[in-house]
């Protein structure tokens, strides 16, 4: 029996829809607030383990106030985590963003493109787009769910080490005659 049963080992289909929902802006924010530092490419994962390990308490608060309550507490995260990293840093992070050239493809009707790249223009992308957003979902609540296991033998060691030492002062408390 417990008061606060463990996390399932899948996230719940409302997680996912987050996730997917917030990803590509959340990836684009990383790299904006990081300088497109790819060491710390991880920092948007740390985010959404942050977010899983409460889903459960955001989730049932969202649904009670009405209220997105789980983008709230991610934008709080990431600017948490986002500061963390920045003072972890050696050196001073100084971050300057470039515009970036975009590669641009020849138009349909050019001379010198291929039969392919006219088809390309017509034909639907064959890239899955959840795939990304499932799998970083399925990390994160993984990495969550393992730090919730840890969390809860931290608390069943304590609570043993209190106990054994509350017996052991009570036995101490009967044989001096008190």
């Amino acid at each position: 029996m417990y008061l606060v049963p463990p996390m399932d080992d899948d996230p719940p289909p409302e997680y996912v829809a987050f996730v997917t929902g917030h990803l590509t802006s959340l990836r684009t924010e990383t790299d904006r607030l990081v300088g497109g530092d790819f060491e710390a490419a991880h920092l948007y994962l740390d985010v959404l383990t942050d977010v899983a390990g409460h889903w459960r308490r955001l989730y049932w608060w969202g649904r009670l106030t009405g209220k997105d309550t789980a983008t709230t507490y991610l934008e709080k995260r990431l600017a948490q985590r986002t500061r963390q990293w920045r003072d972890e840093q050696i050196y001073e992070v100084d971050i300057r963003v470039l515009r970036t050239q975009t590669l641009s493809f020849a138009p349909a009707g050019a001379h010198r493109s291929s039969l392919a790249l006219r088809k390309a223009t017509v034909l639907p992308g064959t890239a899955r787009s959840g795939a990304a957003s499932i799998a970083d979902a399925g990390i994160a609540w993984v990495k969550a769910s393992r730090k919730s296991e840890w969390h809860r033998v931290g608390r069943l060691a304590v609570s043993g080490v209190l106990l054994v030492g509350g017996m052991i002062q009570y036995m101490s408390w009967l044989s001096a005659g008190y």
